[in-house]
């Protein structure tokens, strides 16, 4: 028999559902050992973002952890509002009702600052059951015996054995893939956000948006400065800075060969921006990371064995048009996955996993997740004909003049606010760009600002992010470097550009057998770790060791 560490739970990734997860257990009086690869909670997660308290959950964070919003988030948001852009011309709706639904209080927040908190809390209360907090420490792969999963394996430590295993190690999860819960196959089901944290003088955000000390302002933005890609732009007000990115589908990234960094560039520079952005514009941070689809991926049973995934590792990313919701329902889930496995001990008729698929179902999170109003409509509503007709009958002149009247303005409106319209909303081309865009050109009034934001070079933002380069160790190897296969990564990695040679993807001309063949080469260390080439190139990507690769100071 092995001499095996064992805890009776290993929670793997000190994110919000991670953390979530733990403290329940703790709760609960469970030995738990939580496992970080980051050098602290938070060095390795990016979000937009914004984290909401719903009514109908059946957890929020400051049920666990009560002071979360005083020592934890930035501020509490009070105006939610959409831009639709068409050239220099806005047309402004007010979302406060769709973000008010179901919402007990919504606040933004930078990961860094908030996962390190959680992270405190939670390893003093993982003590108190013999267990802690372990940072510096990527878990790599899952320990099977007799073919079923019983615990983890690490590139730090010795094999160690569990009674459950909670997966929360983010969309990048290796876990899930290995368990063959998770692939990297389709970029369809994927988005990829890109964010800069941008540095404001103290008392800004107040004489600016025209809020006080404890209220803040979150705006989302779309039409046609994105160069077609299906998605959108989002600002949100932190104590004393801006978060302002872009989400977009994957595939549509890949499609339009957009280069991800350009379509943040597009919306810091156009002139409606200069509303509210400082004269001298001082970006703190620049990040991207992968956001999974949960229309599409969110797993209906997100276990097998001793192994439950929560968060983004499972899917558990809610994205329906203005409706943008993950930390929320990955504590939600994190905590129902410790009630599950505690409520499940000892009794052999239902496993953990399984009691964890029927507690996300009655408690409606799958409901969220997956709205069955969307698969009920998919086929019709993104098949290729629909899209050109919708694209044909909202330009035509008929179109056109319906926009122009003030009942389509309140149907707008009402569409804009309704989650079970914006739960159907198709993920086509009309949807994200065509009608926003008209929107903007027939409703819209002119912008009167200009902008002086000159946004830093690629590798300017790559400079200023802080690395520990695991030399000789290359966490991304190309299988095949030609452009047919892998070519996408140079365009749609964060960090990568056709006209940039100090990215990861470069693009090379090399002569074989007296002709000339393009392919890719990479260098791995300006790496942000977002997973983007896993998905649309023909690569072997992992994690970097623990405490190496990328460390986010904001996130």
């Amino acid at each position: 028999m092995t001499d095996r560490e064992h805890y009776e739970a290993i929670v793997v990734g000190a994110g919000p559902g991670g953390a979530a997860a733990a403290a329940r257990l703790a709760d609960h009086g469970v030995e738990t050992l939580v496992l970080e690869r980051g050098v602290d909670a938070g060095s390795k997660n990016v979000s937009g973002g914004l984290i909401y308290a719903e009514q109908s959950a059946p957890y929020t964070v400051d049920d666990l952890f009560p002071e979360f919003r005083e020592e934890a988030a930035e501020r509490p948001i009070t105006d939610y509002k959409m831009d639709n852009i068409a050239g220099n011309r806005v047309k402004t709706y007010d979302l406060t009702s769709l973000h008010e639904n179901d919402t007990l209080w919504c606040d933004s927040v930078l990961r860094r600052k908030m996962d390190s908190w959680m992270a405190e809390q939670v390893h003093e209360r993982c003590r108190e059951t013999g267990g802690g907090l372990l940072t510096d420490v990527r878990v790599n792969g899952l320990l099977r015996e007799n073919g079923e999963i019983i615990g983890v394996t690490c590139d730090e430590l010795d094999e160690i054995e569990a009674d459950v295993v909670i997966a929360a190690d983010g969309v990048n999860s290796e876990l899930a893939r290995e368990a063959g819960l998770m692939d990297w196959e389709d970029p369809e089901e994927w988005f990829q956000g890109v964010k800069a944290v941008v540095d404001v003088p103290d008392g800004f955000v107040q004489e600016t948006f025209d809020v006080d000390e404890d209220e803040g302002v979150a705006r989302l933005f779309s039409g046609d400065l994105f160069q077609d890609a299906r998605g959108g732009g989002f600002l949100y007000t932190n104590q004393d800075t801006l978060s302002i990115g872009t989400v977009f589908h994957l595939d549509s990234i890949v499609e339009e060969r957009a280069e991800t960094h350009e379509l943040l560039n597009a919306l810091l520079t156009h002139p409606h921006l200069s509303n509210w952005l400082p004269d001298e514009y001082d970006e703190l941070e620049y990040s991207a990371k992968l956001v999974p689809d949960s229309k599409k991926v969110a797993l209906k049973e997100p276990h097998r064995d001793r192994l439950l995934l929560v968060g983004d590792a499972a899917g558990q990313m809610q994205a329906q048009g203005p409706i943008i919701k993950g930390m929320n329902h990955a504590v939600t889930a994190g905590a129902l996955a410790a009630d599950a496995y505690v409520t499940s001990r000892g009794r052999s008729a239902e496993t953990a996993g399984q009691r964890y698929t029927t507690l996300l179902e009655q408690e409606g999170v799958m409901g969220k997740l997956r709205p069955k109003s969307y698969d009920l409509t998919r086929s019709i509503s993104e098949h290729s004909a629909t899209a050109s007709v919708m694209e044909t009958v909202a330009k035509s002149p008929v179109g056109r003049a319906v926009l122009r009247t003030g009942a389509a303005e309140s149907m707008v409106e009402k569409a804009f606010n309704s989650p079970r319209l914006l739960s159907m909303l198709p993920d086509i081309k009309p949807a994200y760009v065509t009608v926003p865009t008209l929107i903007g050109e027939e409703q819209g009034a002119p912008v009167s600002g200009e902008s002086t934001v000159e946004p830093p070079s690629l590798e300017e933002r790559i400079g200023d992010l802080s690395y520990n380069t695991d030399i000789g160790n290359p966490h991304i190897e190309v299988l095949d470097n030609s452009w047919a296969a892998s070519g996408a990564a140079v365009t749609a990695c964060p960090v990568s550009a056709e006209d940039f040679g100090g990215g990861c993807y470069r693009s090379e001309t090399v002569g074989t057998n007296g002709s000339e063949e393009r392919v890719v080469s990479l260098d791995t260390q300006p790496c942000v770790e977002c997973g983007t080439c896993a998905v649309v190139a023909d690569t072997k990507w992992e994690h970097p060791r623990g405490g190496k690769g990328v460390e986010y100071k904001q996130g």
